[in-house]
């Protein structure tokens, strides 16, 4: 990494050195499939891994001084998403909330930060002879330049933040962002969504945060860049570490923004128990949802054979395929499907009565289409599971051409849980998950 000497470190854009089957199945969710397509047709083509980069310089050079100890960690965790750059072959993509675990504390399962520092950033890349080179970064700050850091917001919303052993508090920090999907505006700029808030982010093309966009009611104060609250207010009961996580940018310019899991409505025992959650369409041209949709999840036994428990559920990507289609990812931590929707006008229920206290609500619901919902109808476009070679916990996918699927999985900086993840010295035992990206073939176009 060989940064150029730069006067306001913390606003700038660095160049960084290059060392740096679809056989479709038509139906809802709770459908069986009519026939299966062949996984096997569906195919690895490259892989490429991220070398070994040091946290803490890393950091540093972006914004001085905001890493004091790496404890060892190196660059990871920045297959949150993956979004086509300008060049055939390069992606931008973007780091989650840094380094991060759970350590057991009695009965009390505490979130550790152990490098807090760590400040989110946007990061560009291209694979060349099986190496993820690094092309550019960006870190993310307030309107005033400042870091906004992946720390927790507020304790009532979120979990505490420990040290690296889970023995000391840090600080919440209300501009913190735990950043997920990404995607690039036509004029440079980006939207990105966060789990936090769960919020939509609107970010300049040099990293400075333009304005968060919140549930209305999250009443968010002391955040150093605007805070507005547009989005509906049933999303204030997203599961924690559960908010958005999907984005992707339709052709006219709207955002569809998905929920990682459903939500903890009315309570705990029916988001964990759900197979339902939303989806949601919003205009940057009037800064505001414009269309809500359900979309119905598999049995988890379906999208992991085996797994028992529905929580383990989520969506972590979303592609736009033209015109009103959309890629969703269904996945566990262990294994991926994609399927595609469409987003009509009559499967829309913004403002209806499963945005307000109704009971049964949305997520109670055993059999949401039965009862009425204009549940998303999908098709399964490919089994990940099946083909060979592909990493686990897949959270960046792009469609490159037709009918190639770019993938990147989130590594998370090589952590793991427990008090183990730390040595003596407080320095990591790297888990071995390298971040790597994968190219896969399908046998038919997808767009």
């Amino acid at each position: 990494m060989n940064p150029r000497p730069l006067r306001r470190p913390a606003t700038v854009v660095l160049p960084l050195s290059t060392v740096l089957a679809l056989t479709a199945v038509a139906g809802t969710a709770d459908a069986a499939p009519t026939r299966h397509h062949h996984p096997d047709r569906a195919r690895v083509v490259s892989t490429s891994t991220l070398p070994d980069i040091p946290l803490g310089a890393c950091s540093n050079r972006l914004l001085p001084g905001t890493v004091g100890n790496d404890r060892g960690v190196d660059l990871g965790g920045i297959g949150s998403d993956l979004y086509p750059a300008e060049r055939r072959g390069e992606y931008w993509t973007v780091t989650d909330r840094g380094p991060n675990g759970q350590i057991e504390v009695g009965k009390e399962k505490r979130r550790t930060f152990p490098v807090p520092g760590f400040n989110p950033a946007i990061v560009k890349i291209r694979a060349v002879g099986g190496r993820v080179q690094v092309l550019r970064s960006i870190p993310l700050t307030t309107s005033g330049g400042a870091p906004v850091t992946g720390l927790p917001n507020r304790a009532d919303r979120d979990e505490a933040p420990y040290n690296y052993n889970a023995t000391k508090p840090l600080a919440y920090n209300p501009n913190g962002l735990d950043t997920e999907g990404l995607v690039r505006a036509d004029d440079g700029s980006f939207w990105l969504v966060d789990e936090y808030g769960p919020s939509l982010v609107h970010v300049s093309a040099h990293g400075r945060v333009i304005a968060r966009h919140v549930p209305k009611g999250l009443k968010l104060t002391g955040a150093g860049y605007p805070v507005v609250e547009s989005l509906p207010p049933v999303l204030l009961k997203r599961k924690i570490n559960r908010g958005f996580e999907g984005l992707a940018l339709l052709p006219g310019g709207d955002l569809v923004m998905g929920l990682q899991s459903p939500l903890l409505n009315p309570g705990k025992a029916a988001g964990e128990e759900s197979r339902t959650t939303r989806l949601l369409r919003f205009s940057p041209r009037k800064n505001k949802v414009t269309a809500e949709y359900a979309y119905r999840f598999d049995a988890v036994g379906v999208v992991e054979p085996g797994q028992t428990k529905t929580s383990e559920l989520k969506i972590s990507a979303l592609v736009a395929l033209g015109g009103d289609r959309l890629l969703v990812q269904e996945r566990t931590d262990k294994s991926t499907r994609l399927h595609e929707v469409r987003l009509r006008p009559g499967n829309d229920i913004l403002n209806s009565l499963w945005e307000s206290a109704t009971s049964p609500s949305l997520e109670q619901l055993h059999d949401p289409a039965a009862a009425g919902v204009p549940v998303l109808r999908k098709r399964l476009v490919v089994d990940l599971n099946k083909v060979k070679g592909v990493p686990g916990k897949i959270e960046g996918i792009a469609v490159e051409g037709s009918s190639t699927l770019v993938l990147l999985n989130d590594n998370d900086f090589g952590m793991t849980d427990g008090p183990k993840a730390f040595d003596a010295k407080g320095r990591l035992v790297d888990s071995g998950v390298e971040t790597t990206l994968v190219r896969v073939r399908l046998p038919r176009p997808v767009r």
